[in-house]
């Protein structure tokens, strides 16, 4: 095989050529990473502010991750769980201890995550409320995004997420987010319902934070008409809104809780579902499963994952800069008719742009953050998300709100 200098122009007509063209790429390579900084093969340095969909909250490359997923590589990375492993009764202990919850179920990646949650659901109501068989129904709302399978797009009214793969699940229905008075509806007048899934902040959406009570409403609404409440965390969760959860700024515990991303700190997929015995254990051996699920290599690169996210206090660091970098957005906005809203939670944010989804101008604003620096990417064509690693500085805020008032301002 002939040998080439890897070179971005290289590997991005590679990627072109050999790949799959499912993904519209900013046009930068990257080879590096480390904290909240990563590097293009050139050698390039950039902010990195969007943090591979809030994957790695700890930063790129955290020492201690990658140290607990070296040393479990060199002792024991598979098994199936047709046997046990020394790694996964210990991680099942520390991830329902420090949620609080009976029992977890490993997956891998947050739409099996997601998919887990839905068959548990729906397992639940037919074993134990007692809705007749294959009837059971799923409430989801406008604007979701939890992934790319057919159970996944059936529930999404994005076009671009379920145009052309039909045809798609039956017993879905779907409400507008943030509207208790449809939730309560939906619920009153279908009394097959199990589950209601939804995400406390609506990521892809473009970081839609719903008014303050709505947790706490869907929870009683939930409980009321004895309905699971599905809290999809997978971009949410593990200190990215400034709490552990974001349903933790309501105080509000979800029947069932999906975690992804950032469990892992970025090193591999890793994901879980979390319920209580009455929800997990309606699903019996044989009934559901992965061979990657509670591998000893995710096991123990989860604990250290979840650890150092409470060691190094980055719930109080997403809490306090995403402040910061809100009202600097706030600040921006009053200097030019671009930016049309600021919202977000901790360092899960976005800003609007003053134009329609079909419009580059949010993309044209990203490549030129990337010529200076920075990287992020937008969602829904007008909506540019920001998500740095929860290990960013003060000083580093403050060097990338400079690139962006740069960027939009010129």
């Amino acid at each position: 095989m002939n040998q080439r200098v890897m070179t971005s122009e290289l590997a991005m007509e590679w990627e072109n050529q050999y790949g799959a063209h499912n993904y519209h790429p900013l046009p930068v390579v990257l080879d590096k990473g480390e904290g909240v900084y990563v590097w293009d093969v050139e050698g390039k340095r950039y902010l990195d502010f969007l943090s591979a969909y809030s994957a790695v909250n700890q930063g790129h490359c955290h020492p201690r991750i990658l140290k607990a997923f070296i040393e479990q590589a060199q002792k024991l990375t598979l098994t199936s769980r047709a046997f046990y492993n020394s790694k996964l009764g210990e991680y099942e202990k520390y991830i329902t201890e420090f949620f609080g919850y009976d029992k977890v179920l490993p997956m891998n990646t947050g739409v099996e995550g997601g998919e887990t949650a839905v068959k548990l659901a729906r397992k639940w109501g037919y074993t134990v409320k007692g809705i007749p068989d294959n009837e059971a129904q799923m409430v989801f709302v406008d604007g979701n995004f939890w992934g790319r399978t057919l159970a996944a797009i059936s529930s999404s009214n994005d076009p671009s997420s379920y145009a052309g793969f039909g045809p798609y699940m039956s017993g879905y229905l779907r409400i507008p987010y943030n509207d208790l008075s449809a939730l309560e509806e939906v619920l009153k007048n279908n009394p097959n319902v199990a589950g209601f899934m939804f995400e406390p902040i609506q990521g892809e959406a473009g970081v839609v934070v719903p008014h303050e009570g709505y947790l706490k409403g869907v929870r009683e609404l939930c409980t009321r008409y004895n309905v699971l409440m599905i809290a999809d965390e997978v971009q949410t969760g593990l200190s990215r809104t400034g709490k552990m959860l974001a349903c933790d700024h309501e105080e509000v515990k979800p029947d069932i809780l999906i975690l992804g991303k950032a469990l892992s700190g970025g090193t591999m997929p890793v994901s879980a579902v979390l319920a209580n015995d009455e929800i997990m254990l309606t699903i019996k051996p044989g009934e559901h499963g992965s061979t990657y699920g509670g591998n000893p290599l995710a096991c123990a690169v989860a604990m250290e994952a979840l650890q150092v996210l409470k060691d190094e206090k980055m719930s109080e660091n997403a809490n306090e800069l995403g402040n910061q970098f809100r009202q600097a957005m706030e600040d921006l906005k009053s200097k030019t008719d671009k930016i049309v809203l600021v919202r977000g939670r901790g360092l899960l944010n976005a800003i609007v742009i003053n134009d329609h989804e079909d419009s580059h101008e949010a993309w044209d604003i990203c490549v030129k953050m990337a010529e200076l620096g920075l990287l992020a990417k937008p969602t829904h064509g007008n909506i540019i998300r920001f998500a740095p690693p929860l290990c960013i500085t003060a000083e580093q805020m403050k060097d990338a709100i400079a690139i962006i008032e740069k960027a939009i301002l010129g």
